[in-house]
């Protein structure tokens, strides 16, 4: 028995070993780091939304019947351009319309972007150009079209603007980086990172569990050596 799990636990552990290493040295990050900070929470300027007028606001059925649709769901909010209705037809789509014109909302200008995230930001940054992007990139975790606006603090903030509201969808940051490359790691779903369920990891995970076992019958049979050891010591000669 001590042989075979000598053997077992030996050439699995040359397997397994590194990804155990990213496992550990991952989890240690992730609990290290707050995850309040990863989220740039502390970036977030607090501030109260306008309160939606009493009046004056074009009804969802008049905006539907401008725009031609059945909606299955319709919504009203504050936002910072303004009230808005969004409204969700039945195929799915989503049109977003100023309550108060009842008509389709104008994408973000960049002047009003780049006005909009730093009414949004809290620290010490200065917004860079706004850059626009059709096609969000992956790290925003969200389709496009979305506005982002980087600023200059420690942490290389960025915020990601929704087009139609002015709102931050998004944070990232450097040290979200950081956090975000171990987590890959730790999942081992470097294309999206959010898939903790893939073959690769199960993989690894049941390699993983016989080196775990192996490693603990060594030990028992090495503190049963041990024992004997200190017993026979203590044997009267």
């Amino acid at each position: 028995m001590g042989r075979l799990s000598t053997q077992i636990h030996k050439w699995l552990a040359l397997v397994v070993g590194l990804q155990v290493l990213g496992w550990v040295v991952g989890g240690l990050v992730m609990t290290a780091i707050p995850i309040e900070r990863v989220r740039g929470e502390h970036h977030v300027a607090q501030f109260q939304p306008a309160a939606l007028p009493m009046s004056g606001l074009v009804s969802y059925q008049d905006v539907a019947r401008g725009l031609g649709i059945e909606p299955v769901e319709a919504t009203v909010r504050s936002t910072l351009r303004g009230p808005q209705w969004r409204l969700k037809d039945a195929g799915g789509a989503v049109h977003v319309v100023d309550a108060i014109t009842g008509r389709h909302v104008a994408p973000l200008a960049k002047s009003e972007a780049r006005l909009l995230a730093g009414v949004q930001y809290q620290g010490r940054g200065q917004p860079a150009e706004p850059q626009w992007f059709a096609v969000a990139p992956q790290e925003a975790g969200l389709p496009g079209p979305l506005w982002r606006v980087d600023f200059d603090d420690a942490e290389k903030t960025s915020f990601y603007l929704s087009s139609e509201t002015g709102e931050v969808v998004s944070r990232r940051s450097d040290v979200w980086r950081f956090y975000d490359f171990f987590w890959r790691i730790h999942i081992l779903d470097f294309k999206t990172g959010d898939n903790f369920n893939n073959p690769v990891v199960i993989s690894a995970a049941a390699l993983t569990l016989p080196v775990v076992i192996t490693g603990l019958i060594l030990l028992w049979i090495r503190l049963g050596r041990d024992l004997k050891t200190a017993l026979a010591r203590r044997q009267p000669r």
